[in-house]
């Protein structure tokens, strides 16, 4: 059940949505639509991202699809996250195109948009309707029409070291400002390590901070995009990352936030926040090709992070979509699959493996233990960033890291938040 970390609004390759300019466009709500596939048996290619998808998983959408479909194959083709726009962008164009693609909720937006998906909007009920995460659905849908459903989520929670926690006095805290104290006085405490890991180049958690104060990332008004980096309340907020980062930190203000349970491991990070699934990550085994400590289970402690005033922050909600190609030429088929990978059984391996499945009745699946407690408190208030078919060329576009290492390194944050919004608002108007 081990899960690797990895950022899912992953780095793609600048002028995603220009470069978008796929050779299908939107097919058609038949299932035989686009590439036109029918029934006949064929080989059906699914592209899965990472590791986070379970073994038993892959196995049983396997297993299910060749039994139901007798003298068709499956295939599942294992992706990395580094580069996966470029690829997608690549292949989803072409006569060879793979039936079924895994893409992180950040970046479904520049494909739905641009007719790289099937459209799967008379399908929408019978893949599971109202019952898919709402959030995840908004962002696998485009101009009226259901391209990519969810495929699964997870929230980020605040792992600690619960010895570290006791011999410094605190207690989980129970505000931001409280999370924030803690994090100085574990750092104060011990010296030359975290009381918060927070490496320069991680946006992903600071969204909370300007969510809780007010701010936003950017706003849709009469038809232009508008980034909020600057505005009173974001500042607050991303003045608070700044004390964070300067206080609590001892991670490299040039560094990512990928395997950060290498330095939880090592006991040079004494909390992290991470997507729930780390906790597989800490737990792996010490010959793991990322290798965990499994010894210190009895002393990792979880929590949701704290909002302004109590109860869970808004955190960015990870996780991802799945879709159809627009180019596949065995669509029927590939929409079978597609019922197996958002059906019961299948979304029930993720709950057990600490990852959100796509249907909100399978919550139960997570379990009870610590973890499943905090990603459920985490999940309610769980956001997305802005469903604009351009975010990807933000992300890509390297302006949110290039920031937060200045914000790490001590630079003014109010001048550098204006030139970002200037920076977002060029991409996302451009």
């Amino acid at each position: 059940m081990r899960k690797r970390n990895r950022p899912l609004g992953v780095i793609a390759a600048l002028g995603v949505a220009g470069s978008l300019a796929l050779s299908a466009c939107a097919s058609g709500g038949s299932t035989g639509g686009g590439g036109g596939g029918g029934s006949e048996e064929a080989e059906i290619r699914v592209w899965l991202v990472g590791t986070d998808t379970p073994q038993e998983a892959r196995d049983y959408l396997k297993e299910t699809f060749e039994e139901q479909n007798e003298g068709s194959t499956l295939t599942i083709e294992e992706q990395s996250w580094t580069g996966l726009v470029d690829l997608l962008t690549t292949n989803l164009s072409g006569s060879d195109s793979p039936d079924i693609v895994e893409i992180g909720n950040t970046q479904a937006a520049a494909f739905t948009s641009s007719g790289a998906f099937m459209d799967l909007t008379e399908h929408y009920e019978e893949l599971g309707g109202d019952d898919l995460l709402p959030g995840f659905v908004e962002a696998g849908s485009y101009d009226g029409k259901f391209y990519a459903p969810p495929l699964y989520s997870g929230s980020r929670l605040v792992f600690y070291n619960k010895a570290a926690m006791e011999d410094a006095g605190l207690a989980v805290p129970t505000t931001l400002d409280e999370y924030i104290e803690n994090g100085e006085a574990l750092a104060e405490a011990n010296p030359g390590k975290s009381g918060i890991w927070w490496p320069g180049q991680d946006w992903y958690n600071a969204l909370p901070f300007i969510w809780e104060n007010g701010g936003e990332i950017a706003t849709f008004e009469d038809g232009e995009w508008q980034a909020q980096f600057s505005s009173p309340e974001s500042i607050e907020g991303l003045e608070q990352v700044q004390r964070v980062m300067q206080n609590a930190s001892k991670a490299p203000t040039d560094a990512n936030e990928t395997n950060p349970q290498v330095g939880y491991c090592e006991g040079t990070a004494l909390q992290i926040s991470a997507p729930s699934w780390v906790k597989w990550s800490i737990l792996a085994p010490e010959d793991a090709e990322t290798p965990g400590c499994p010894d210190e289970e009895e002393n990792l402690g979880v929590y949701a992070l704290p909002g302004k005033d109590g109860g869970a922050a808004q955190v960015f909600a990870g996780g991802s979509n799945i879709a159809i190609s627009a180019n596949s030429q065995n669509q029927e088929l590939a929409l079978e699959a597609m019922k197996i990978i958002l059906s019961d059984e299948y979304q029930t391996i993720y709950g057990e493996n600490g990852l959100v499945p796509a249907k909100q009745s399978l919550a139960g699946t997570l379990g009870t233990d610590e973890v499943a407690q905090a990603q459920t408190e985490a999940a309610a208030n769980a956001r997305l960033t802005p469903a604009s078919p351009k975010w990807a060329d933000v992300e890509a576009a390297g302006v949110l890291t290039d920031f937060f290492v200045q914000i790490a390194e001590g630079g003014d944050v109010e001048s550098l938040a204006a030139e970002l919004d200037e920076q977002i608002n060029g991409i996302l108007n451009g």
